[in-house]
């Protein structure tokens, strides 16, 4: 059975992400995948990384279990907006708090690559935006998804990720919308 683990990065409730994410949670219990489901904005912690590496900031209980679930997690699906072309400050600060030094990756003396410890996992970013998507890739040169992609989901281990970028949201009609609620559904489905 495959461990699919859905990490909810929009800061606000009841928007199309919700939508999406259902639909991906639906298609994915179809085909009989234990799904479990991180909501960001539900979470109880404090999203400044305060001292950074330097300090000691201790991990909030709902942190200590969103690092259980990842560990868990066979693959990973993050479902969050473009904001500012990244992605908003709730799920940079799950990512700074939680894909923590020895717990995602190990830095190695007198190696210049750390030791990537979440090898063997996969993952999806369904990004919303209100930009057009060529927009997006062409002109803006897609920053968060590199960011997520290679920044850090690589530099975890964390491979093949792939991204859905779902756009304009704002001039979208309900015929566009319906047909990227049944591709997520067939996304969970896949398990992919």
């Amino acid at each position: 059975m495959k461990h699919v683990l859905i990490i909810h990065g929009h800061p606000v409730h009841d928007t199309f992400v919700d939508k999406l994410t259902l639909e991906y949670i639906r298609g994915a219990e179809s085909s009989g995948a234990d799904v479990k489901e991180l909501v960001l904005n539900e979470l109880k912690f404090d999203i400044n990384f305060r001292e950074g590496y330097r300090g000691n900031q201790e991990l909030e209980d709902d942190l200590k279990i969103a690092q259980e679930l990842i560990q868990w997690a066979d693959h990973l699906v993050f479902f969050y907006p473009n904001w500012w072309a990244t992605y908003p400050a709730l799920l940079k600060g799950f990512i700074d708090r939680t894909f923590l030094p020895g717990f995602a990756f190990k830095y190695r003396k007198n190696n210049p690559v750390p030791e990537k410890l979440l090898k063997g996992k996969t993952a999806r970013l369904v990004v919303t935006m209100d930009s057009q998507v060529w927009y997006y890739y062409l002109v803006q040169r897609a920053p968060g998804h590199h960011s997520m992609r290679n920044g850090i989901l690589h530099f975890c281990g964390i491979r093949p990720v792939y991204i859905s970028s779902l756009g304009p949201m704002r001039s979208s009609s309900e015929s566009r919308r319906a047909k990227w609620l049944k591709k997520m559904f067939q996304l969970g489905q896949k398990m992919k």
